[in-house]
């Protein structure tokens, strides 16, 4: 069969040094093609090329056995190539629906039709949205379905989708991969991006690794197991711990560092009480929505409980009610948010700048001044420590992979020596081999004596790291487990 669209010998070169090269890669018409591969594989390179983001330093790129060179993503967009990155590239000042036909306006337009053509169309995709919402109010997910949407209203014969699971809940996973199976039925070929391997098991006909910018391995999925696409992701035997395996032993609570008893923040926070204890990692699970966030996020300071019976936090035997992250920080209570590029880091500043803002948020009025070789030394401690990979230590922060760029929202936290870390969603869009990595730092740190929270809507991991585990449903805590606990019986308090 003749590919719709191939690489020969794609290469792409940044200050001397190869993002991808010499791959060659093909797709067939009406295929799930599944694009694996560490961060920093190239994955994202090579769509990028495809969707006219990137340019190729070397190589070709044809588009049915003819080829072309597309140099905007209008133009690749033309071709009937179109990219879901990632990250959303939705405009949030606009309105779903003007999202939805930005750049495909009519001459003129009446806009109470614009919104009912797209509610008639996002209800056909069983897409839960409003369309007169503007983008800025949705969450995570919402601003997902409509990427994906507007690829889908806009007839590409090729549909990119990086890492387009990663913010759903598993009812709106099973809607997206019923509308995969629908786009292959109708003939589109689609590229399939996913840290999450059993997806990539599950939905793809090929599956293709990368490793350091090459390509390792094409083949059948019915050839691939997990082992197998791990062992090529990584070049090695990756440790059975990394989801699911035995607990050697089950850290003992320690003293109990907070307490938090009937919080409420509106219609998000509902009446809910819990503690967390030194030594000892709490997770906490719920799906999306499901208000496990949004309760710590009033723990750290990011947001405020209700005034009036808004419920009590105490800290070490002392209550607290705090206005800003700072009262939180100077305390010893560290965040780490689930949306890393919109809260994390800033991604213009450098690896030890964004490090640095750290130690600087936790002395406050302290330091008025920026020491540059307290600076450099600190960034270049924890990038050692965290094995932070990047061409150069001066890299800008934009520039990483994104399991690197989650080390550096954890550096930025733990250069503060935090007694309470809140980990929220710490592996989300990150490879496995730094999955590995990140959660031998949270035991470590667990280890040490300080008391951990993984928040987590991804089950295996809350229960290859958790020795307690509490669940979120509704705004509330509602039950609490051992780790000893079924993944039937945690799903289903989690739903019921």
């Amino acid at each position: 069969m003749t590919p719709i669209l191939e690489l020969r010998g794609a290469t792409k070169i940044y200050g001397g040094a190869p993002a991808i090269d010499g791959v060659d890669f093909a797709l067939l018409p009406g295929e799930v093609h599944a694009l694996l591969g560490e961060n920093g594989a190239g994955k994202s390179t090579l769509t990028k090329v495809m969707a006219g983001v990137v340019n190729l330093t070397s190589g070709q790129l044809l588009i049915d056995g003819r080829e072309v060179n597309p140099r905007t993503p209008t133009e690749s967009l033309a071709m009937g190539i179109a990219m879901v990155f990632q990250e959303t590239s939705l405009v949030p000042t606009m309105t779903v629906a003007q999202n939805l036909y930005l750049g495909h306006e009519k001459l003129f337009n009446r806009l109470r039709g614009v919104y009912i053509a797209a509610q008639q169309f996002l209800q056909s995709l069983n897409f839960d949205v409003d369309p007169t919402l503007l983008v800025n109010n949705l969450g995570a997910a919402k601003k997902q379905m409509v990427e994906i949407a507007r690829a889908v209203l806009h007839k590409a014969r090729i549909i990119v989708f990086d890492e387009p699971t990663a913010t759903l809940t598993p009812e709106e996973k099973e809607h997206f991969f019923k509308l995969v199976r629908d786009l292959k039925g109708r003939g589109v070929s689609i590229i399939f991006i996913s840290h999450a391997l059993e997806e990539a098991l599950n939905i793809a006909d090929r599956i293709t690794v990368l490793r350091d910018g090459k390509k390792v391995v094409t083949d059948v999925t019915a050839n691939f197991d997990r082992d197998r696409i791990v062992q090529s992701m990584v070049g090695r035997q990756l440790s059975a711990e990394l989801y699911g395996a035995a607990r050697l032993s089950v850290r003992a609570a320690g003293r109990r560092v907070l307490t938090v008893e009937n919080l409420r923040m509106g219609s998000m926070v509902r009446n809910t009480s819990f503690s967390i204890f030194a030594g000892q990692i709490t997770g906490v699970f719920g799906l999306v929505g499901s208000g496990r966030t949004e309760t710590f996020k009033v723990v750290a300071g990011l947001s405020k409980r209700d005034y009036f019976h808004g419920g009590r936090i105490v800290l070490n035997g002392r209550p607290v009610r705090y206005r800003v992250p700072a009262q939180a920080i100077a305390d010893g209570i560290a965040y780490m948010t689930e949306d890393r590029k919109a809260d994390g880091f800033f991604e213009t500043m450098s690896i030890s700048q964004n490090i640095y803002v750290g130690l600087l948020a936790k002395l406050g009025w302290r330091r008025n001044l920026v020491r540059r070789n307290e600076r450099d030394a600190a960034g270049g401690e924890w990038i050692d420590a965290l094995n932070i990979k990047a061409v150069t230590k001066d890299a800008r922060v934009i520039e990483l992979s994104g399991g690197n760029q989650q080390k550096v929202v954890v550096a930025k936290s733990l250069i503060q020596d935090p007694s309470i870390l809140i980990f929220d969603e710490p592996t989300r869009g990150v490879d496995v081999g730094a999955i590995a990595e990140i959660h031998q730092l949270i035991r470590r740190i667990a280890d040490e004596g300080k008391a951990v929270v993984v928040i987590s809507s991804y089950m295996p991991e809350v229960m290859t790291l958790a020795d307690r585990i509490l669940v979120s449903r509704q705004g509330k805590i509602v039950e609490e487990f051992d780790n000893t606990v079924s993944e039937e019986r945690l799903m289903y308090a989690a739903i019921h």
